[in-house]
């Protein structure tokens, strides 16, 4: 399968097992509420998230203790944190301190790898603005060849902690600035 058709498979159908399961849940999952990462530096990864990008800074905080500990499994530590609305995603940033930080980069291809994924109008004007933020393309900009995202330009870019973000340019966004 060619990765521009990997969206357009169907999704497996659920077995009569899981079918029982879920219709017989106590539990619902009503919405997704943020996404986190873990950052370096907050004041820099605010400088991303708010002058790079155009988010809104919606509150700063500091977390420790016992609640900290047991909700992260960071014991003994401090984090100073921050919440950025973009685009009406909330974006948390969180500066550990006082635990033992093992920073490797990790890769798309790894297992737990994950990334946001952002519909933007000028991929290749999105690209140089934050190159001065230190995050970087992953290659060239693509387009999806086929599928349901056929004209979709598409490219992962990666924070100096290694964040990834993947910036999405749809096909009227494409066509329009590919006429300027």
């Amino acid at each position: 399968m060619r990765p521009a058709e990997a969206e357009d498979t169907e999704p497996q159908s659920n077995t009569a097992l899981e079918r029982n399961v879920l219709e017989n849940s106590d539990f619902a999952v009503r919405r997704a509420d943020h996404v986190g990462f873990s950052v370096a530096s907050l004041d820099s990864a605010l400088r991303f998230w708010v002058e790079g990008l155009g988010g809104q800074l919606v509150r700063v905080g500091d977390m420790d203790g016992e609640f900290l500990g047991e909700v992260t499994g960071a014991h003994g530590a401090t984090v100073r944190m921050a919440v950025v609305s973009l685009a009406g995603q909330m974006i948390e940033l969180l500066e550990y301190r006082g635990v033992d930080l093992q920073h490797r980069a990790s890769r798309p291809f790894d297992p737990g790898f994950a990334h946001l994924a952002l519909i933007v109008d000028d991929i290749d004007s999105l690209l140089e603005r934050i190159a001065v933020y230190e995050w970087m393309p992953q290659g060239k900009p693509q387009v999806i060849s086929g599928g349901t995202r056929a004209g979709t330009k598409v490219i992962y870019a990666v924070g100096p902690d290694g964040a990834t973000i993947e910036l999405m340019q749809l096909p009227k966004a494409t066509k329009n600035h590919n006429a300027d």
